[in-house]
């Protein structure tokens, strides 16, 4: 799948206070998260891959609770540190020279002395917890997860780590220095491959423990001719209170025509599409009670445009420049999501309306792709009510005659021609601010 900046910007996926990497990053060390965070900059390109990722996170779903957290970052990073540097030591540990040489070392070089003995315990935790995790026992353990269990068992086979299986932090300070001096020189060539099957089971885990942890459901991915998305109970993970949605794109309806008031939830139920199809594309479980989709080729969205003043591009040159962008993309490959929010709002009503009437138009063409609009041009309607891939739909907001508003969040059948603008200008007391300041 290919996503680019823009649209990893417009879902909150690792910027802002409250972000989706911030949310689902349970890893354990900087290397798991590194992974995770590749996984969503880079989606899996082909359907047996994620296939595979998406078995490896069940596996860790099932045994969840048997990570072995004695492996953590201060772990790995002492490690990393201790297979590029030198011991000092001069003589093995188990030669009668050691004593003085240790002797030697602990009266004019302490610091590097303890810190070699600090390295042997981490060098302790890494293989007893390796040790763990090989010896979970399943009936189904995935391709992926085997691989990496397989690089554990090697890297345990080695003589200098079933010699440090034997130890604990109670061992005599030679057993102690003879392990270290040993793991440094066996077991350094190992180091590189065994760190990066780390990575990947700690971002399995993650992603693993975080569905479980938010209620999140792991979805079916099909990669059937049409390309379909069915959400039940969807919301968006970042919000506390979340009114879920059920959502059907696909067959006959690819195109979601999307009105409703300002504020009503129509940026948060495309972010919610987006960021649901993005994480069932790294692997992991997604917002929804149920969900299946097909697997695509990549999101865009036309959400957050911003104007370049160096340039001397407008915000409307923008808009413009990432619909192209968007064309383009889709009318090299099929199978994408696109999500477009209020499109061509740099420009006067009449513009926006016969831009967005022709963009939309010439998208509905696209049948191979998902795309989902959301307007305040309800007038729209009239010139394509007609289209029949085009499911219409608004958020609900309640208005009463006193002009009291609410929002239910609620998404329904048909077209809002809502408008609260007005009505949250009186409600802020602008009005007033300006006409006190008048007199």
């Amino acid at each position: 799948m290919q996503i680019d900046a823009v649209t990893l910007k417009d879902l909150s996926v690792f910027n802002g206070e409250q972000n989706v990497f911030d949310l689902i990053d349970r890893t354990s060390s900087h290397l798991g998260a590194a992974r995770l965070k590749q996984y969503l900059q880079s989606p899996s390109q082909s359907f047996e891959r994620l296939m595979d990722i998406q078995d490896a996170v069940k596996y860790w779903t099932r045994h969840e609770a048997e990570w072995e957290s004695s492996i953590s970052n201060g772990t790995l990073v002492m490690l990393k540190e201790f297979f590029e540097s030198s011991d000092g030591l001069h003589y093995k540990p188990s030669s009668w020279m050691f004593a003085v040489d240790a002797a030697l070392q602990r009266m004019f070089n302490k610091n590097a002395y303890s810190l070699l003995q600090f390295s042997v315990f981490h060098l302790i935790d890494l293989v007893k917890g390796l040790k763990k995790i090989v010896d979970i026992e399943d009936a189904d353990t995935p391709g992926l997860v085997q691989e990496a269990r397989e690089v554990f068992q090697h890297f345990l086979e080695q003589k200098a780590s079933r010699e440090l299986l034997g130890l604990d932090r109670q061992s005599s300070l030679r057993a102690l220095m003879h392990g270290g001096y040993q793991a440094r020189r066996q077991l350094k060539k190992f180091i590189s491959t065994l760190f990066e099957q780390f990575a990947n089971m700690d971002c399995w885990h993650s992603m693993a423990k975080a569905g479980k942890q938010l209620g999140f459901t792991m979805p079916t991915i099909n990669r059937d001719e049409q390309v379909t998305l069915s959400a039940q109970g969807l919301f968006h993970p970042l919000l506390s209170y979340a009114v879920p949605y059920d959502i059907e794109l696909g067959k006959d309806k690819h195109m979601l025509f999307l009105t409703g008031a300002n504020m009503s939830g129509k940026s948060t139920l495309l972010r919610s599409l987006g960021l649901s199809a993005l994480l069932a594309h790294i692997g992991m479980a997604v917002p929804a009670q149920a969900y299946t989709i097909s697997f695509l080729e990549g999101i865009i969205t036309n959400m957050q445009v911003e104007d370049n003043i160096f340039k001397g591009e407008s915000y409307f040159f923008a808009e413009v420049q990432r619909m192209k962008i968007t064309a383009q993309k889709i009318q090299h490959s099929t199978r994408h999501l696109v999500l477009m929010d209020e499109l061509f709002k740099g420009t006067n009503v009449h513009d926006a309306y016969e831009c967005s009437k022709a963009v939309i138009q010439h998208l509905i063409q696209h049948k191979q792709n998902l795309l989902a609009l959301s307007t305040h041009l309800y007038e729209l309607y009239d010139e394509l009510k007609n289209e029949t891939g085009i499911a219409f739909r608004y958020c609900n907001t309640n208005i009463d005659p006193a002009g009291n508003y609410s929002f239910t969040y609620e998404l329904k059948e048909g077209v809002s021609n809502d408008k609260i603008g007005f009505l949250v200008l009186q409600h802020e007391g602008i009005l007033e601010i300006l006409k006190r300041g008048n007199t």
